[in-house]
């Protein structure tokens, strides 16, 4: 029996907000913790992008694996940043659907 639930660091494009909302219910459900991309009510700044992106990746090292929400195979390019940040660290990386 581990210590800690598994954490799991979804990642996605922001255009599949509600199925990335879905698939951190789903996960939450299964006993796992989850981090998520954060969201904003509003049009951010090219500062603030920056900023979340780095802090997303910091999301990535605390997580066990990599769940990529990316509904007919769509991985964007922050995402693509994403998944190479993760495979160069060693995590595992899945998909919600075929790449």
């Amino acid at each position: 029996m581990p210590d800690r639930p598994e954490i799991v660091c979804i990642c996605g494009s922001t255009r599949f907000v509600d199925e990335m909302r879905a698939a951190n219910r789903d996960l939450t459900y299964a006993g796992v913790i989850v981090v998520a991309p954060g969201e904003a009510d509003e049009l951010i700044t090219n500062e603030q992008k920056t900023a979340l992106d780095a802090l997303h990746l910091r999301k990535i090292d605390l997580a066990d694996r990599v769940l990529v929400v990316n509904p007919g195979g769509y991985i964007g390019e922050s995402t693509s940043r994403e998944i190479a940040y993760a495979h160069a660290t060693g995590k595992p990386i899945s998909f919600t659907d075929p790449v």
